[in-house]
């Protein structure tokens, strides 16, 4: 509850300050379009932070959006973002979270059974032990690696869709109509199960592995970052969690393995879209090695301390660490643009001079 409350807090402080303490044409467009013009109420304050929907598991969403739910404004107002005459109604649906409920409560049931059978056969503290590390060798102890890895995740998936599920029950959480026509409860979804388990980017899989929390990452820190957004932002997503060493070995490597992998894409990506066996190996290449990596980078998340994290690498050779600063020495890296933070009007401005 305290780290969903300090994401709160920190939302809602940067977004009254784009309201307030900046002029419009300082912002970006989603900035400006999120900033908060008005001080909120204590009462308004109070519920947004401890709203029994968000206050035990999350996720964090923004103030305006919470607001628009409790004046009851918020499905209307992504509803009117569709041109229903076109699609021959004459007046505006009345979209139900029933569906989307029922869904993420099955995926919740699902994920606490493998949970409970998946986790106590498979746990992690085994990939460390003596037996283990003297009998096996290095691809199996890999292959292992990613099996208790997967064991491990069935815990978040339940705890997140449940969330997202009692927001959507409440009926806060619409999104709008996707391209079919559906209706979409997906504005405050934490993960997209499918495209972390089929991610072939590191970029990828964490964008789709707690949305929300990666969402409040870019917003407080990556888009406001004067230098070095992303070291910053993992550095902050560490701090965030709390005092474990594991925590701080986990988000350092990613800051590695995220440049290591970007500076591999920039460079070699283009090479394999000629044809599309060609695509298709790079794609198959490109996952397996996004999910070692990931896998990799998170044990010591889960082992916490810093002996088992130690031992692990040493019997992992280093071998991620090795090979990122191997890429980032020899392969040219690109500067990281700063495009997505520049003010709106100055975006504008830029794009007028060019032509």
């Amino acid at each position: 509850p305290l780290m969903i409350i300090t994401q709160k807090i920190t939302t809602l402080a940067c977004q009254l300050h784009d309201g307030i303490g900046r002029q419009a044409e300082e912002l970006t467009a989603e900035q400006n379009r999120l900033a908060v013009k008005t001080r909120p109420s204590l009462l308004e304050y109070l519920s947004y932070l401890l709203n029994f929907m968000s206050i035990i598991a999350g996720p964090c969403s923004n103030y305006k959006d919470y607001i628009a739910f409790i004046e009851g404004r918020h499905v209307h107002m992504k509803l009117l973002e569709v041109n229903w005459k076109q699609k021959g109604y004459d007046r505006l649906p009345d979209p139900s979270p029933t569906g989307a409920v029922m869904y993420k409560l099955c995926i919740t049931l699902v994920s606490l059974i493998l949970f409970l059978t998946l986790t106590k056969n498979f746990p992690m503290a085994y990939i460390i032990d003596n037996e283990f590390l003297d009998k096996t060798p290095f691809l199996s102890r890999l292959g292992y690696l990613y099996v208790v890895t997967q064991a491990a995740k069935p815990k978040y998936y339940f705890a997140w869709t449940l969330a997202d599920a009692v927001n959507n029950a409440a009926g806060y959480g619409f999104s709008g109509v996707d391209e079919r026509g559906a209706f979409r409860w997906d504005l405050l979804s934490n993960l997209n199960i499918w495209n972390i388990e089929t991610a072939t980017s590191f970029k990828m899989y964490i964008e789709n592995w707690n949305i929300q929390t990666a969402a409040w990452l870019k917003r407080v820190c990556y888009d406001r970052a004067p230098w070095y957004p992303t070291a910053l932002t993992f550095i902050l997503s560490a701090l965030w969690h709390g005092i474990y060493p594991g925590y701080y070995f986990t988000f350092l490597t990613g800051i590695l393995i995220t440049l290591a992998a970007r500076a591999i894409r920039n460079n070699c990506r283009r090479y394999f879209l000629s044809s599309v066996p060609l695509k298709i190996a790079y794609d198959v290449v490109t996952w397996l090695v996004t999910q070692l990596a990931v896998c990799y980078t998170v044990a010591p998340f889960v082992m916490l301390a810093v002996e088992p994290t130690i031992k692990f690498y040493k019997s992992m050779y280093f071998h991620m660490h090795i090979l990122s600063i191997l890429v980032l020495l020899v392969l040219p890296v690109r500067s990281q643009a700063h495009s997505i933070r520049k003010p709106q009007n100055q975006a504008v401005q830029n794009s007028v001079k060019s032509k």
